[in-house]
């Protein structure tokens, strides 16, 4: 049974969002602020984190940014009341994979939920695939981790299972309609610039100079490349 914490400082959400997970037979944890929360994320094994944004103590963003620091890589889904593009950018910068704008429809969340764990459940490599060489970076897709001269590199969930899909379609156009059904699991939100600014951060990690980008290609006016060479 999937493991979910919800971090929330308002208790009628966070009690909402408890009760229709578990019917929908989920194991759900909550905590009411983010200083809690962290706590929790650094003390146990979740499959998923849902992480109001504004909260006492420590900010959703702040708590995330914590948790990758730490090498966490449970994908967190940002609640959001902020409806601005800057917010859901810097959200997904810092590590986050997902973010919904308060108000939101329940069945929105849950699809989002859903979509996110039946990802991770599927993300599945083959023998030979389980650990790959791109660029500067080796990568372990079953471990979700990657390394750079035996370094560990931070990374978030969402960054794996873009360089996975990237992967599959090696030395191929893949669009950013693509990538977004595919990685994201629908084909409503985020918008495109959202998969933009994740190959921006995906070719610093990876490209010798992201400036000149020799792995991770665009093909203008359709999407990106990973070129095997």
């Amino acid at each position: 049974m999937p493991k979910i914490l919800v971090v929330d400082d308002e208790q009628n959400m966070r009690t909402g969002l408890k009760d229709n997970l578990e019917f929908e037979g989920y194991d759900v944890e909550t905590a009411n602020d983010g200083e809690q929360g962290l706590k929790k994320i650094l003390e146990n094994s979740y499959n998923l984190i849902i992480l109001d944004v504004m909260m006492p103590k420590k900010s959703g963003f702040d708590v995330c940014k914590e948790v990758r620091k730490a090498g966490i890589t449970t994908p967190v889904i940002l609640l959001t009341a902020k409806g601005e593009e800057i917010d859901k950018v810097v959200g997904l910068e810092i590590g986050a994979d997902d973010y919904v704008t308060k108000p939101f429809s329940l069945r929105e969340l849950l699809a989002r939920v859903k979509a996110i764990l039946r990802r991770g459940e599927n993300l599945v490599m083959n023998e030979s695939a389980r650990e790959v060489k791109i660029g500067k970076l080796e990568i372990n897709f079953d471990g979700y981790k990657a390394t750079s001269k035996n370094k560990d590199v931070q990374m978030s969930h969402k960054e794996f299972e873009i360089l996975h899909f990237l992967w599959k379609h090696r030395n191929s156009t893949v669009s950013r309609d693509d990538l977004l059904t595919e990685v994201w699991g629908y084909d409503e939100n985020p918008s495109t610039r959202t998969v933009d600014n994740f190959i921006l951060k995906l070719r610093q990690k990876v490209e010798a100079d992201s400036n000149h980008p020799q792995v991770i290609l665009t093909v203008h006016g359709i999407g990106y490349k990973w070129v095997i060479w």
